[in-house]
């Protein structure tokens, strides 16, 4: 009497692991700096991801009469791979595309004049706030977030 074949949650845990790594990053890892500048947690999560893949193949592989996922297995596995080449893509690929730093202004260097709309839509120089205060204070942030 042949054996049931039971199910293999391997393979769906990796899968469901290297989704959880992609969205994690873009839900909530990208708010901190230690996570969004160099996304460990989210590398180990896809290595994780990894893992438990290979161990779901290779025991649908290893013993089919025992476990399903032949086929199941190798789509998971491949989307898995795609969605990591996407996570590596959107975040190591778009971020080098910014635009550089080089030409911004150092600490204690002059800034060079520039007017813009207050709040009220009336047009402030800063040579203009220049004249009245001994300082003014500029903050300038990374461009995204």
């Amino acid at each position: 009497m042949p054996l049931k074949r039971s199910w293999n949650p391997l393979l769906w845990a990796g899968f469901a692991t290297a989704l959880l790594a992609f969205l994690s990053y873009f839900l909530f890892f990208y708010r901190f700096p230690a996570t969004r500048d160099v996304p460990w947690v989210n590398l180990l999560l896809f290595l994780v991801s990894a893992v438990l893949l290979v161990a779901g193949l290779k025991r649908a592989f290893g013993d089919p009469e025992r476990y399903r996922g032949k086929i199941s297995g190798i789509v998971l596995g491949v989307l898995s791979v795609a969605v990591f080449g996407l996570f590596w893509f959107s975040t190591y690929y778009f971020t080098r595309q910014l635009p550089s730093s080089a030409e911004a202004p150092r600490v204690g260097q002059r800034a060079p004049d520039f007017a813009l709309a207050d709040a009220n839509g009336k047009t402030v120089a800063l040579s203009d706030m220049l004249k009245g205060n001994r300082a003014v204070l500029l903050i300038f942030y990374r461009g995204y977030w």
